[in-house]
């Protein structure tokens, strides 16, 4: 194995969840492929999906010029046959009790569901920085990884 290839972090499989799979963890998905690919493997589901993405969730991300069109409202079952490596819940109940046995992180996300396009706006850039953080996080993890799996001397 190369210098370069040993280095490289492989990305971590986290899946963003919310209540209808709608706005919230679409919007995290979205902002994790276009902002942190290098780090996170992005999928999103919902734990009762409504079965279509919101238009203002397309459209506030479109905003940002990131890609929405692909996005779909699945379940979990859907979006992750295998357990993701961390859930970030957003479905405003106690992760551990919802996903017991996961890595889970909770995430007190506003649900901007109904509401006006000046409110998933601000709701995105919530996740926006939420995912960012995330993903500095992570990067600094595979880092401290890498050192210690280095061979000493």
């Amino acid at each position: 194995m190369t210098k370069a290839s040993s280095s490289k972090a492989r990305p971590i499989r986290v899946l963003f969840v919310c209540i209808g799979n709608s706005c919230r963890s679409p919007m995290a998905e979205a902002l994790a492929r276009h902002r942190a690919a290098d780090i996170i493997e992005a999928a999103s589901a919902g734990i009762s999906p409504l079965g279509r993405i919101a238009e203002l969730t397309r459209r506030t991300l479109r905003e940002k010029g990131i890609e929405a069109e692909a996005l779909a409202s699945k379940s979990i079952r859907e979006a992750a046959p295998e357990p993701p490596e961390l859930l970030i819940n957003m479905t405003g109940i106690p992760g551990r009790s919802l996903f017991p046995g996961l890595m889970v992180e909770d995430w007190n996300v506003e649900d901007p569901y109904g509401e006006d396009i000046e409110t998933y706006r601000r709701i995105c850039e919530d996740i926006e920085a939420r995912v960012e953080d995330l993903a500095v996080r992570l990067r600094l993890d595979a880092k401290t990884r890498a050192k210690k799996s280095q061979p000493k001397g």
